[in-house]
């Protein structure tokens, strides 16, 4: 998934290069690929999330 990701990252750094001005390049940018990668890291991490909260309560010791 992360190859995936740096090919969209590459795609989308070069339809912002091509923008007329660099307000709209950086828009762009933010818009189809950082904050999209973001919400889809954040959704496809649910499962290391769960894991790493269950191993913080396995190795905390009980009161």
């Amino acid at each position: 998934m992360l190859i995936v990701a740096l090919a969209w990252i590459y795609v989308v750094l070069l339809m912002a290069l091509t923008e007329p001005t660099i307000v709209a390049g950086i828009m762009t940018f933010l818009l189809y690929c950082a904050l999209p990668l973001g919400i889809l890291f954040y959704v496809t991490g649910g499962r290391r999330r769960k894991r790493r909260r269950a191993a913080a309560r396995r190795d905390t010791p009980e009161p």
